[in-house]
């Protein structure tokens, strides 16, 4: 009996997912365990595995297509068996990407050139192309009637619109003018679509107000020399205050919490969400019980998230389920920040970069090591001594690195 494989909803979130590679074609054999695609969520990409046994007899949506959870995008059965009487009984609905439109800078045409281009046009719907090669052509500014199509009943695919070159490609590969205006427009992915949609939430639902304090890092710097030459082991300041802003969490259960209409919960586990800034924008891998792990585990499970992440191969268990989120820019040069709270945590700690400047130190002035952090806060469950309080007791363990160790 056919097996109907619906669009699966891979994390929390997820309302539609967009099918990035078919690893089988219709009529090979697929085999229980095999990967069968690979689907791009509102978070990831991840390998999509069968659980049957049996011959691919259909599939409902092309490469670079998008659909909505739970329709169908694939049958699998035996070979030869009768699925008429299952697609006609589908009414998923199965939508694609709107198609960026290409801007292009005012040009004199004659009227038989512009004759020929709306005849061209209005004939690209009779054209056999598959979804992904149109859009790629629509960004290239491709003319699909030009293009010899290499897949079945020639059809136009993706390999045909990279390799294709116009007729007079000589005169568009000469040096051209440079002109005053320039502008381009990219298709909003599906995770791009699924952070605006949650940090609009958040920014619009949540009261968010900021707590700012600046702190000595000098003794954080020689902490994290020493710490490397004994150990052996490279950690990153990201990694100490990782584990400095755990252990202040799990003195702090107030802000370690999440806000419902009814109640609030307060967490005596932190589950520590470390920012991540990937291609397509940002993504929230999870440190589980980061309170209770050493600086070398954190260092191992946040340095495997972030180039995992970059190549989004994160499973939906490693992203979710995060009670506070940390998000360091500092590497890029920022000194202070201000984040929009990931919710449902009721916190953001925003980290600026460790800056040289003049400090004051027993009524002398002298260089030192000073460093900026910003807690965002959901007013509605973190009142501003709560977030002083933190800040408070994260202050006095990165200024005194070797507490952490205690």
């Amino acid at each position: 009996m056919a097996e109907v494989i619906n669009m699966p909803r891979l994390s929390d979130t997820m309302e539609e997912g967009t099918l990035a590679k078919w690893f089988k074609k219709v009529g090979d054999t697929v085999k229980e365990g095999e990967i069968l695609a690979e689907i791009e969520t509102d978070k990831a990409t991840m390998e999509f595995e069968s659980f049957h046994d049996g011959v691919l007899l259909h599939i409902g949506i092309d490469e670079g297509s998008t659909a909505p959870v739970d329709s169908v995008i694939a049958i699998i059965g035996s070979k030869g068996e009768d699925i008429s009487s299952i697609l006609k009984n589908d009414n998923s609905v199965v939508k694609e990407e709107p198609k960026p439109i290409a801007k292009e800078e005012p040009k004199p045409v004659v009227a038989e050139q512009q004759k020929q281009v709306s005849t061209t046009n209005e004939s690209n719907d009779r054209v056999l192309i598959s979804p992904l090669a149109r859009k790629l052509a629509d960004e290239k500014g491709v003319d699909i009637s030009s293009v010899k199509g290499s897949g079945d009943n020639g059809r136009i695919i993706k390999r045909d619109i990279d390799s294709f070159k116009p007729s007079n490609y000589s005169q568009f590969s000469q040096p051209r003018p440079q002109l005053s205006e320039s502008s381009y427009e990219t298709q909003n992915s599906t995770m791009r679509k699924a952070i605006a949609k949650r940090l609009a939430d958040s920014k619009f639902s949540a009261p968010h107000y900021y707590l700012n304090v600046e702190l000595e890092m000098d003794n954080m710097i020689s902490f994290r020399k020493q710490f490397i030459q004994t150990q052996n082991i490279k950690i990153s300041f990201n990694d100490i205050i990782a584990k400095a802003v755990s252990l202040s969490l799990a003195k702090h259960p107030k802000v370690n919490s999440r806000w419902y209409d009814d109640k609030i919960i307060f967490n005596e586990h932190v589950h520590l969400g470390v920012a991540v800034a990937v291609e397509d924008g940002l993504i929230v891998p999870v440190v589980k019980y980061a309170n209770s792990k050493d600086l070398p585990q954190i260092n191992t499970e946040i340095k495997d998230f972030a180039g995992r992440a970059k190549d989004k191969k994160l499973t939906p268990a490693e992203i979710e389920g995060s009670t506070f989120t940390i998000s360091n820019l500092g590497m890029f040069g920022i000194e202070s920040f201000t984040s929009i709270i990931n919710q449902p945590n009721s916190a953001i700690l925003s980290i600026g970069a460790i800056v040289q400047k003049p400090i004051i130190k027993n009524n002398e002035i002298m260089i030192g090591n000073t460093m900026k952090l910003t807690l965002a806060c959901d007013h509605r469950t973190v009142d501003g001594a709560t977030g002083s309080l933190f800040l408070k007791t994260l202050k006095e363990y990165i200024e005194n690195p070797v507490s952490i160790l205690i």
